[in-house]
């Protein structure tokens, strides 16, 4: 989410190489992510050739940033939300 809320877009492969994890977790991960609606997946091409691209969607983007506030907090030493 890190990556995705920063930029517009990103292959399947830049994640997966920017990230180091295989393929199989990245999809995985990715699913849920697309499940919960944080995160949007464009495919195009068929076969070998074809390619998803995701995107944060912003229920995704106001998501991470909560939870990135939520962190900063902690490593402060605040009360966190709630």
């Amino acid at each position: 989410m890190a990556l995705l809320s920063r930029s517009a877009a990103a292959d399947f492969s830049v994640l997966r190489d920017h990230l180091g994890v295989s393929e199989s977790d990245l999809s995985k991960q990715m699913s849920a992510l697309v499940a919960a609606g944080y995160v949007s997946a464009r495919k195009s091409g068929h076969g070998r050739g074809s390619a998803t691209t995701y995107a944060a969607t912003r229920a995704g983007k106001r998501a991470y940033a909560r939870h990135r506030s939520a962190l900063e907090a902690i490593l402060d030493g605040q009360p966190g939300p709630g």
